[in-house]
């Protein structure tokens, strides 16, 4: 063995020893921790609370160890003692590790301790093998501070992330809530430890105020982890923001340091130095006015003095209600990210009445306090660029002029209405006629004498004929100044560009008239749908009577016209001796519609005559409606009655249930499992049998006759079966009630068949 061999063996048994002795250094500082919380619990020495940890923890079959540790989380009631307690604790091993990493943290000298603690105890159990702990800068830069399981030149490497770079750190921070990546090699995102796909990033802060972030990387692709291992994440996420945080304790700044109320104080604009006031739980609950500058105008009127030393929250309660101010504040404090606006609102109460402002914001944060700097818009400023821009999107252009001295101004919107450079000498109002068209050089005229020589108010309309031959349309007005003898000495105006407003009503006078005739043509082809409607599909049709079955159908068309649509109906007595009873709704309306309807109605009675079932005739009536019609979309219902059993076999398409009417009661017959007519090529439909007993009725309908546009179909359905239960006994009687006393508000086509066995 080489010199150099056995240097590097004695090198590595020394680490080792000292890995065990920092290891027996945490074990030891957990006992003696317990042990201090025995005599203050027990009220006994040292040495009996010694002698006690032993009995109890041989009586309970664990080591003194595992023991003190149960005794800490009982006494503490922080985060470890929590997740020691919750419903799905982790085992007794994982939290004795994580109060020996807590113990290791809280005797480090530097933040790299910190990390070779909460590795060596929390996260190599877990299988992590490497962990990094950033130092987020106010410029939202991140810098290691921590490692543990990295190479000495991949941490190097790594030593500054500067603002802008989208790491999985940044990230977190950004989003100020663990990031968990099941593996980060797909996304390609930049993070230190290449080759280690199972990552977790943790912002690290208390008390709303994020000062880091603890990265945790495995060695492979990370499963979703239980609610046990995240909370374990966090408080090792929180233990290592203790060392991160330079400026001390969180809530316990008493008052502004005097180098940033110096700051404040030098500033041209009112400021205000904010301190995070913390809840009993550890959570950000409002910010306290710790300093006023000597610039500051409150927005209600009040003094410095009636504003510092207030909570935020309560000195301008608007600013939470909107949302939008203490929002951004409390993302500066947590993150250090400085937030900047041009313009923003601003609120307050005056006599309960909200008085809003508009202003320029900056936001910023230096340790843990934060300085609010705002600028009121000047309001004379903000009226000239609201009137500057409403010129521009009007298209006006203003002038004043003086015709005894022969000045003349212009505005910018004016000399691009005239397409003049602003330098060149603007057209005086006397010579306007000489820039429009011949024809309009009358009204001019006229224009012109009310203005310069009766010195009245005026205004007219002209086409503006620019040097390069463009025509504009124009409207003028003038409005002169008379001094106290009533002479004129300027006259002030506006020129607004209407070309758009003109064309465009030409444009609407040409679809006026398209219009007129689209809607007589329109009319002609509703009234014609109406007719052909009205001719294949009779309001009523004649009673059946036969077979000891009774069939009476009632029909309405739509409301109006153009909303003829494509219910239908049939029944018929096949070559069979058996009945067709059929109802059915077609999307759409107009000539559609009502054609769709036919189509389906003829084919279902011609495929009837084959002595099909009803579930068969619904699958070729499919057919029908998806390869030989236009694309028909409809439901419907099928149903053939056979006399001499007097049992129905019915099969419905996506249609609203029937509904028996039985001994004084009524109910739906099953919603049987069918498509809707049209809407898949293959497709099955399921067949049901009903009995009829003599003084049966049975009810088949469309929409038209239940629904509702402000209620549940579910709904209106109960309501119609309620309506009809005890009801008339006579079929036709029973059917005009119905008809004449729907609730349906929908305007739509309405048809009922019924059927009855007497």
């Amino acid at each position: 063995m080489t010199g150099v061999e056995r240097l590097a063996t004695v090198v590595e048994r020394l680490r080792q020893e000292l890995a065990e002795s920092r290891a027996a250094s945490d074990d030891r500082a957990l006992v003696e921790l317990a042990k201090g919380v025995l005599v203050e619990r027990l009220r006994c020495g040292p040495a009996q609370a010694a002698e006690q940890l032993a009995r109890l923890a041989e009586n309970a079959g664990i080591t003194q160890l595992e023991l003190a540790v149960d005794i800490i989380n009982e006494a503490s009631g922080d985060q470890f003692g929590a997740i020691a307690t919750a419903a799905d604790a982790p085992d007794r091993g994982a939290v004795v590790r994580l109060r020996k990493a807590e113990s290791g943290a809280l005797h480090a000298d530097d933040t790299q301790a910190v990390a070779r603690s909460l590795f060596d105890h929390a996260l190599a159990p877990l299988g992590a093998t490497a962990v990094a702990i950033w130092s987020a800068g106010a410029d939202s830069s991140l810098t290691l501070v921590g490692h543990a399981g990295f190479g000495v030149g991949e941490a190097e490497r790594w030593r500054y992330v500067p603002p802008g770079v989208v790491t999985l750190a940044r990230r977190a921070l950004s989003e100020r809530d663990a990031v968990w990546i099941s593996d980060l090699s797909p996304s390609e995102v930049p993070s230190i430890g290449s080759g280690l796909p199972g990552r977790v990033a943790v912002p690290a802060g208390t008390g709303g105020r994020i000062t880091g972030v603890l990265e945790i990387c495995w060695p492979h692709p990370v499963e979703p982890q239980p609610l046990s291992v995240r909370k374990q994440v966090e408080a090792l996420a929180e233990l290592s923001a203790a060392t991160l945080d330079i400026t001390g304790p969180v809530g316990h700044v008493v008052s502004a340091p005097s180098e940033l109320a110096d700051l404040a104080d030098g500033l041209l604009d009112p400021a205000l130095v904010l301190g995070p006031e913390i809840a009993a739980d550890g959570t950000l609950s409002d910010f306290r006015v710790h300093h006023v500058n000597n610039r500051f105008s409150d927005l209600a009127g009040r003094t410095r003095d009636a504003v510092a030393g207030k909570l935020l929250l309560e000195a301008y309660p608007l600013i939470a209600a909107e949302g939008n101010l203490f929002d951004k504040i409390e993302r500066v404090h947590a993150t250090g990210e400085p937030f900047r606006a041009e313009r923003m609102t601003l609120s307050t109460l005056i006599d309960e009445v909200p008085i809003t402002v508009t202003t320029s914001v900056s936001i910023t944060r230096h340790g843990v306090l934060v300085l609010l700097v705002w600028r009121v818009q000047d309001e004379a400023a903000r009226l000239a660029n609201l009137l500057q821009h409403a010129q521009r999107l009007g298209r006006i252009g203003g002038f004043e002029e003086e015709p005894l001295q022969g000045k003349v101004i212009w505005n910018s919107q004016l000399y691009a209405l005239y397409g003049m450079n602003p330098g060149e000498e603007p057209v005086p109002l006397a010579d306007i006629t000489e820039h429009a068209h011949p024809d309009d050089r009358g009204s001019l005229n006229g224009f012109l004498r009310n203005v310069l020589h009766h010195h009245r108010p005026a205004s007219t309309a002209f086409r503006l004929q620019r040097a390069e031959g463009v025509i504009r349309h124009v409207r003028v007005i003038a409005e002169p100044v008379l001094d106290s003898q009533g002479s004129l000495v300027a006259v002030r105006g506006a020129y607004q560009d209407v070309s758009s407003q003109h064309w465009t009503e030409v444009a609407l006078s040409a679809v006026k008239d398209q219009l007129a005739i689209t809607a007589q043509e329109m009319a002609e082809r509703n009234k014609l749908t109406l007719q052909l409607q009205q001719v294949i599909m009779p309001p009523t049709h004649p009673t059946i009577d036969a077979l000891g079955l009774r069939v009476a159908v009632r029909y309405r068309p739509a409301a109006q016209e153009e909303l003829v649509g494509g219910d239908w109906y049939d029944a018929v007595v096949l070559p069979t001796k058996e009945i067709l009873i059929s109802v059915g709704d077609i999307t759409g309306h107009g000539i559609k519609g009502a054609t769709g309807m036919v189509a389906l109605r003829n084919a279902l009675r011609g495929l009837a005559a084959t002595g099909a079932r009803p579930s068969q005739l619904l699958q070729w009536l499919n057919l029908v409606a998806r390869h030989l019609a236009d694309h028909i979309i409809a439901t419907a219902i099928c149903g053939i009655y056979d006399p001499a059993t007097r049992v129905l076999r019915w099969a419905r398409a996506g249609h609203l249930p029937p509904v028996l009417i039985r001994g004084g009661d009524s109910e739906f017959l099953p919603e049987l499992r069918g498509l809707l007519l049209g809407a898949m090529a293959e497709v099955s439909y399921e067949e049901g049998e009903l009995q009829l007993d003599p003084g049966d009725t049975l009810l088949l309908y469309t929409d038209g006759l239940v629904e509702r546009r402000d209620m549940p179909l579910d709904e209106c359905l109960d309501r119609f079966r309620m309506a009809v239960r005890g009801g008339e006994k006579d079929l036709e009687n029973l059917l005009d009630d119905l008809l004449a006393n729907s609730e349906s508000n929908t305007d739509d086509d309405t048809c009922i068949v019924g059927i009855q066995l007497p």
